[in-house]
């Protein structure tokens, strides 16, 4: 359980409360909580998965210390049927699950995610050798946090893009969004969209449409 708030006092009294009725353990300020790492100094907080990166790249066993500069390359897009089936599908299930849960403090990572996550199914070794590729990226940017100010203004902006039938298989575009508030990356994502755009226009105010009702 994370107790948050301004008022130390009242905090301090909603956890006698509580242990009053249960049998609790107070363990301080928030640093580690569900994989999720937060440091806090003067100028803000911070949180990032490093140590969860670590794991899922011991997991992964990958065979070289090699690092890329990119999750994904530009202009990629993926088929079902590009390369071979992998014999076993476990492995990739389970990389991009943990990626997944991973894109919680990584935005940077949520596009091509949302691509690979696409192929769990019937994952080929062309999808493979893009999921490496994005766990090689973590492991050259594996010290990078989201930073919150403590300074940061209240005013919300919002940025949204599209790709327009970026889907070879069905010709959907893609949505995404991020919000900020003040300096602060609180909101974000990437989905694909419902209906096919008739129009490069169609898809930009599809993705607009979505981060109006995420503000909303």
């Amino acid at each position: 359980m994370i107790i948050n708030g301004d008022d130390p006092e009242y905090i301090a009294f909603v956890k006698a409360r509580l242990r009053d009725q249960f049998l609790m353990t107070d363990l301080g300020p928030l640093r580690y909580f569900l994989g999720i790492e937060v440091s806090s100094t003067s100028a803000g907080f911070s949180i990032s998965q490093e140590k969860y990166i670590q794991d899922l790249l011991a997991r992964a066993a990958l065979a070289d210390e090699r690092t890329v500069e990119t999750p994904m390359e530009l202009h990629v897009k993926l088929r079902p049927t590009d390369g071979d089936p992998l014999p076993d599908s476990t492995r990739y299930r389970h990389l991009v699950g943990s990626l997944v849960y991973l894109a919680v403090t990584c935005p940077d990572i949520s596009y091509p995610v949302h691509i690979l996550s696409q192929f769990v199914s019937a994952p080929t070794t062309v999808h493979y050798g893009h999921l490496l590729r994005v766990l090689r990226y973590l492991r050259g940017t594996i010290t990078r946090r989201l930073f919150f100010p403590r300074s940061s203004s209240l005013q919300l902006q919002c940025y949204s893009d599209a790709t327009w039938a970026n889907d070879p298989t069905d010709c959907r575009s893609l949505s995404a969004y991020c919000v900020f508030l003040g300096g602060s990356l609180v909101a974000w994502k990437t989905k694909k969209q419902v209906a096919v755009s008739r129009s490069s226009v169609e898809a930009e105010l599809r993705a607009m449409a979505s981060v109006t009702a995420e503000v909303t």
